[in-house]
């Protein structure tokens, strides 16, 4: 198999996230934006050893799991990834995915947890309660367009009127926008020259009261008058109603929505949503879960997982603008959040005196430093993390504090399963999951843990010979020490089930169920011998064996 080829082949799965398997001369070849079943034309893009990366160019046979797209816009529309699947096949292709990944994650631990599946969203169309609408052209040098990126492309844009994802007020303000600025010959930024005025536009919905909130993003290099802009769209008839219209300049040379200046046009520059009986104020820029309705199922999964919490303090760490955090304050004796974005801080504290929680305190900073000058200690802890997941030394930190029980509410699980590996090595088992599906059509997923810690460490003090006690600290050497010497002296990484399976085979491990698969026809990597042969070295040097 060489870079360029061309071959066939059918997709026989898809892994988290939108990674299409397709086996070709003993190889895996990895394809993005296939559905499993589908027989597929594609070139190998990149070889490595044991698998190639490709891209589709064309579906020769459909699968018989698809159906056709509801959104017009699909074959060229960037934003979403499953329109040609039935909703509950992407119920089963994402439950599956996840717990695929934690069933990888526990099964060198040699425990069962319970996995509750996956909630559906109340909404499966125009749920999105903010959109951020981007200014370009189709084809070079084409009329303007308003809408989302092309699939796979950085400059052309995709005006998608006709989007079903987006609330349906949304579409009408892109359709009535570009109607304008069409008409007025306005031009947009080009990112290559630097030049033009039309960037983006932003919408916000709240979906219980209904109020909107529009930016048009703009550089300075133009200062038309944009009152009949806003009286146009004043205009529409809106199931909602506007809170404010706003125009926000941004000069900055990255394709990012921000603000150098912002302008009311007309009303104000915030809207209230409601969220399970609490109200939240919302700007341009504040961070707020983009389908309402669905961030209901998932807080309320969350709080179902958090129990009791009377006279408790909480941790809630990458808080966001608070909302966990309020959710669980009447139940608590206190919270403290910590979020590193300082504009969601504000907002988290004006939010908490809008609900009228007194015991609510925020902290802008990086939960890895900010933890060092909390003077409480948590009794629970909620995590929420970025895509990316929780930095090394901070999990450490977290776990330090030895709380019997937190929850993990990951948006993304390949990160979800990663730190799984530090908080088991630690003593913390899973016990129970849930998937909530936020974005029905794309290939993004929630997913709600509970962890409790089993085995916590205990200190006792004895009297040791020095060599026994350098020999015990090396016999309880950890995966992730395993990991990092195996790095450093062969340059190979490895996984901790192939750790597993090399401590079994020198009888190291005991649990009998550490690493035996869910089902007798289940299928599982098995450790390579010049991964074996440097694993082998590893336990050899922390003296277990």
């Amino acid at each position: 198999m060489k870079k360029g080829q061309v071959y066939e082949g059918i997709i026989e799965k898809v892994a988290f996230p939108n990674k299409c398997h397709i086996q070709v001369d003993g190889k895996t070849v990895v394809v993005k934006n296939g559905v499993p079943g589908q027989k597929v034309r594609f070139s190998v893009n990149k070889v490595r050893s044991g698998k190639a990366e490709g891209r589709i160019l064309e579906v020769l046979e459909k699968s018989s799991l698809e159906c056709e797209p509801v959104c017009p816009h699909f074959a060229d529309c960037g934003g979403c990834t499953y329109q040609n699947l039935p909703y509950e096949a992407q119920l089963d292709l994402k439950k599956n995915q996840v717990k695929e990944l934690l069933d990888q994650a526990v099964a060198p631990f040699g425990y069962e947890y319970e996995f509750e599946g996956i909630k559906e969203s109340p909404s499966h169309y125009d749920y999105r309660n903010k959109m951020e609408f981007s200014f370009g052209d189709e084809v070079k040098d084409g009329p303007l367009a308003l809408g989302m990126h092309k699939r796979g492309s950085f400059y052309d844009i995709v005006t998608v009127d006709g989007c079903r994802i987006a609330d349906e007020d949304f579409r009408a303000v892109l359709k009535e926008t570009l109607a304008y600025f069409t008409e007025k010959e306005i031009s947009f930024y080009h990112k290559l020259s630097h030049q033009g005025y039309l960037r983006h536009l932003l919408v916000r919905k709240a979906v219980k009261t209904g109020e909107m909130l529009l930016s048009l993003v703009t550089t300075s290099q133009m200062e038309p008058d944009l009152n009949e802009w806003k009286e146009r769209l004043l205009e529409l008839p809106l199931k909602g109603k506007f809170a404010g219209i706003l125009h926000t300049v941004n000069d900055s040379l990255a394709d990012v929505v921000q603000s150098d200046r912002t302008d009311i046009l007309y009303g104000k520059d915030y809207f209230y949503e409601e969220l399970l009986g609490l109200k939240f104020r919302i700007s341009t820029f504040s961070f707020f879960q983009t389908n309402s309705l669905g961030a209901e199922v998932l807080y309320d999964t969350a709080r179902s997982y958090v129990g009791e919490t009377k006279d408790q303090v909480i941790f809630d760490l990458y808080s966001g603008t608070g909302t966990i955090a309020q959710i669980l304050a009447p139940v608590a004796k206190k919270v403290i959040g910590v979020e590193i974005v300082e504009e969601a801080v504000k907002a988290a504290g004006e939010n908490a005196k809008l609900n009228g929680l007194t015991n609510c305190e925020f902290l802008a900073g990086d939960v890895l430093k900010m933890l060092d000058t909390i003077e409480e200690r948590p009794d629970f802890i909620v995590l929420d993390p970025p895509r990316d997941g929780i930095n090394p030394k901070a999990l450490r930190k977290i776990i330090n504090y030895g709380v019997e029980r937190m929850v993990y509410i990951s948006c993304k699980p390949t990160s979800l399963a990663r730190d799984l590996e530090m908080l088991q090595e630690s003593g913390y088992h899973l016990v129970k999951a849930c998937c909530v599906d936020m974005f029905p059509w794309s290939a993004n997923v929630e997913t709600v843990c509970l962890l409790v810690l089993r085995n916590p460490v205990t200190h006792i003090n004895i009297d040791v010979d020095v060599e026994e006690m350098v020999q015990d600290k090396r016999g309880l050497a950890t995966y992730e020490q395993i990991k990092d010497y195996v790095l450093e002296h062969s340059g190979l990484k490895v996984s901790s089930l192939y750790i597993a399976q090399v401590k079994q085979k020198y009888g190291i491990i005991e649990r009998e169920n550490y690493n035996k698969p869910k089902s007798e026809d289940a299928r599982q990597p098995q450790c390579p011998l010049e991964k074996e042969r440097a694993i082998t070295e590893a336990l050899k040097h922390f003296g277990m064996l």
